[in-house]
């Protein structure tokens, strides 16, 4: 299954406030209580420093290139299709493919409050049958697959939607470094233009990928986060 390219319906001026609205720190899907793993890299010595900060911080973009990426641009093709068996399967292969508990809990929770507010916002009947679903126990409802079914309601591309994906993967990571390491606003800020610079290559490798071919496993990161898992003392979730 290639995930393939579609285009917007909506208005250029109504579609880059919608992306910025279901992008923004703002937006309340709890985001803000996930490190990404971040916690325990510094805990353990593994992130000390701007540049150790940036690595981690672009393994976590590649490693959802190659992951949630991939399932994200395919779950809009199926959502396009109205086609709920497509994301019902995409969803599944989402949450297996989440070795640690807490990736699962962070998938799912924003996932599910991202597709409870996208139905109270939109009204879109798509995504209210997806919520339903999610709902009823019928599906984990992961982060990736709720966007996509949140922008393609909207007649949304998936781009606009990877992009915020791929963006909120960045900001989580540096957003929690502001709390837990001695760095600024205006460094965290440098390295999320960098990591920001090549998100449409990105994107093109994730829409001419097959779903077979999501991958995203880093050995260090799925270490991480199970010892944070069972830290007696943390600031965040994840």
């Amino acid at each position: 299954m290639t995930c393939g390219d579609d285009t917007a319906n909506a208005v250029p001026g109504t579609r880059l406030a919608r992306t910025l609205q279901f992008g923004d720190s703002l937006f309340p899907i709890g985001a803000f209580v996930f490190s990404g793993g971040l916690e325990s890299a510094i805990q353990e010595g593994a992130v000390h420093d701007p540049d150790t900060l940036l690595g981690f911080a672009r393994t976590a973009v590649e490693q959802a290139n190659r992951g949630d990426g991939i399932a994200l641009v395919c779950a809009h093709r199926g959502a396009a299709d109205n086609d709920l068996d497509v994301l019902l399967a995409i969803d599944e292969m989402v949450y297996g493919r989440k070795l640690s508990s807490e990736a699962r809990t962070m998938s799912v929770r924003m996932g599910r409050k991202s597709a409870e507010l996208g139905v109270q916002l939109t009204g879109s009947p798509l995504l209210r049958s997806w919520f339903e679903r999610i709902a009823a126990g019928a599906t984990p409802g992961c982060y990736p697959v709720a966007l996509a079914a949140t922008f393609a309601g909207q007649g949304l591309p998936a781009l606009d939607a990877f992009v915020v994906h791929q963006y909120g993967v960045a900001a989580a990571v540096l957003s929690a470094a502001l709390r837990l390491m001695r760095i600024d606003h205006v460094e965290t800020q440098r390295m999320l233009y960098v990591l920001n610079a090549d998100v449409e290559a990105a994107y093109r490798i994730a829409a001419a990928a097959d779903l077979s071919e999501m991958a995203g496993f880093a050995p260090l990161t799925e270490i991480l986060g199970e010892v944070h898992a069972r830290a007696h003392v943390r600031l965040f979730m994840s």
